[in-house]
């Protein structure tokens, strides 16, 4: 290769490598008021708008929360707040192990012919072996543990009484953001007394972890135009 090859990939590699560090340098500072209201719109838009079952001049409200005095504080109607506690732990262990052998020999030959001839040298015509064994060994172990703790709410209350539960967390750290969601169903008995239910608890459970920032964009592979230009270079 050329050495003014070499010296224009060199340039496009080093820019290819300046590209990520300057986009994830350039910082942004927003105005706290405008973050607030955009916060705060967003909640309103997830949360679900409760039908009222009074009828038209009547000051009675069947769901209303001094409606019956016996409930206690914990989550049933839509919107309540519910804490879940994601206790997940995953383990999983295979092995496998296999033996197996065969032998086979056999051996032929012409011993006599027609009474009284001499068959000395056909005696043995045919002489075979084999012997065949077969072992193989196997072994798998996975594993994953999770736990945290985040305050969800109810998004839908099914027919049978059965609750729908979310729980959101957004976390950034040095440009880094982390979003943790959780959904599930859950029984209105699976709650605490403390408002408190553990994943474990959540029918159809989606649990779901990613992040975004400075870290991911440097443990993530580079990109094909990256590969392509180390492969050629040979590093």
């Amino acid at each position: 290769m050329r050495p003014s090859t070499l010296k224009d990939l060199a340039l496009v590699l080093s820019l290819v490598a300046i590209l990520p560090i300057a986009s994830t340098a350039k910082v942004t500072h927003q105005d706290p008021q405008k973050t607030r209201a955009e916060y705060i719109a967003r909640i309103e838009q997830q949360t679900a708008a409760i039908p009222s079952a009074a009828p038209p001049g009547s000051l009675w409200v069947a769901d209303g929360a001094l409606t019956n005095l016996a409930t206690d504080y914990k989550a049933s109607r839509l919107n309540d707040l519910v804490t879940i506690q994601v206790v997940q732990q995953t383990t999983a262990q295979a092995t496998g192990d296999v033996n197996g052998g065969r032998d086979f020999n056999t051996s032929s030959g012409i011993t006599g012919l027609a009474g009284q001839l001499k068959t000395a040298g056909v005696s043995n015509l045919l002489t075979a072996q084999s012997s065949t064994k077969l072992k193989g060994t196997g072994s798998t172990d996975a594993s994953s543990t999770m736990q945290t703790s985040l305050t969800g709410r109810v998004i839908a209350v099914l027919n049978n009484g059965n609750l729908v539960v979310e729980a959101e967390r957004q976390v950034t750290i040095n440009s880094q953001k982390e979003i943790l969601i959780v959904r599930g169903v859950l029984r209105p008995g699976d709650i605490s007394a403390s408002n408190a239910a553990l994943s474990t608890s959540l029918s159809n459970l989606e649990l779901e972890l990613r992040g975004k920032g400075v870290i991911s964009d440097f443990t993530r592979p580079p990109n094909p135009i990256l590969r392509a230009l180390l492969w050629i270079i040979g590093f």
